[in-house]
């Protein structure tokens, strides 16, 4: 990428980034390490009185997560009911208290809850004004997508924004379908949008630079964030952390490696095959089956960096034979 091989023209998708290289908008080298920001979801137990022990060898609630893999980054998942959310939050301020002694930074996702502005403005000052919540949100990166996509970058949005001086710092996930959507969210008042390879790799290069070259005439900090769609290895995990690590983002959501055992699901082979490929980012689990090695709350991606489009294993489709019938009736034409 940085070197332009593919020769991406980032000026025929915005004219204002004409003359731009992807090696000016990329850090110098990609991340050798990122933090994982531990998905908090509506339903995940807390603490382990709220729930009973799966016998799994993996943590179960998120006091456990914090405690097993040194987690300082979260993405807490919202309803959009005060009623259900602020008791909720309470909880997860206490636990994050009790067990993150180095301290914490933490995301809201909105979940497209909301359909308005001022619902989501006066929801958020409710949450504000509550002093036990003062550690969470004094601690508080960015809101994703608080509004429903079908009026996420509707005009009246700018207004809005503009007269809420203290509003966070707000930015769009879900909304964001072409490459017009940044442009057009950040002239409403957001902040920057996701990164996820499943909305296009080649985007969020475009965005990154979008987003640097904006920089300087806007007057708010811009956000490139990393989320996740339960992503797992061999594979497409290992592709995500690659593009994560080249666009310099230092924490990223890591939604699926606790709901999944490692890679227990695959053939022996294809764990061994990770386990020596990949040893800085997976680890043997003392039940036997290769799960990422998060220390520190961080990822180590070297061997990550150095393979191509960061998997360095030869999957060998003979060890499925269910995928390799499907490609063999030509399957992957259809792709």
């Amino acid at each position: 990428m940085r070197a332009d091989e593919l020769q991406i023209d980032l000026g025929q998708i915005h004219p204002e980034l004409r003359g731009i290289s992807l090696a000016e908008a990329l850090p110098d080298q990609p991340l050798d390490q990122v933090a994982v920001r531990h998905t908090v979801g509506l339903a995940d137990p807390l603490r382990s009185s709220e729930t009973a022990t799966l016998a799994d060898g993996l943590p179960d609630t998120l006091e456990e997560s914090i405690r097993a893999y040194g987690l300082r980054y979260f993405k807490i998942k919202l309803s959009g009911r005060i009623d259900v959310d602020q008791p909720r939050l309470r909880e997860i301020t206490t636990v994050l208290l009790e067990n993150c002694q180095g301290g914490f930074k933490i995301t809201l996702d909105g979940n497209e809850q909301f359909t308005d502005l001022s619902s989501f403005r006066k929801f958020y000052a409710t949450l504000s004004a509550d002093a036990s919540l003062a550690p969470l949100m004094g601690n508080l990166l960015m809101v994703e997508q608080p509004l429903h996509r079908a009026h996420a970058l509707k005009d009246e949005i700018a207004t809005q924004l503009a007269c809420w001086p203290d509003a966070p710092l707000l930015i769009i996930d879900e909304s964001e379908g072409t490459f017009d959507d940044l442009p057009r969210a950040l002239e409403l008042g957001y902040s920057g949008t996701s990164h996820k390879n499943c909305k296009g790799v080649v985007k969020s290069l475009v965005n990154a630079a979008l987003l640097k070259k904006r920089a300087s005439s806007i007057g708010r900090p811009l956000i490139q964030s990393a989320e996740d769609l339960a992503n797992i290895g061999p594979v497409a995990l290992l592709q995500d952390l690659a593009v994560v690590a080249l666009l310099g983002i230092p924490h990223v959501e890591r939604n699926g490696h606790h709901y999944f055992r490692g890679l227990i699901q695959y053939p022996v082979g294809i764990q061994s095959q990770v386990m020596a490929t990949h040893p800085d980012l997976y680890r043997q689990h003392e039940c036997g089956f290769p799960t990422l090695d998060i220390r520190e709350g961080l990822l180590d991606l070297r061997s990550v960096n150095a393979a191509p489009f960061g998997c360095g294993i030869d999957l060998d489709v003979t060890q499925f034979p269910t995928l390799k019938a499907w490609i063999m009736s030509g399957g992957m034409g259809m792709l």
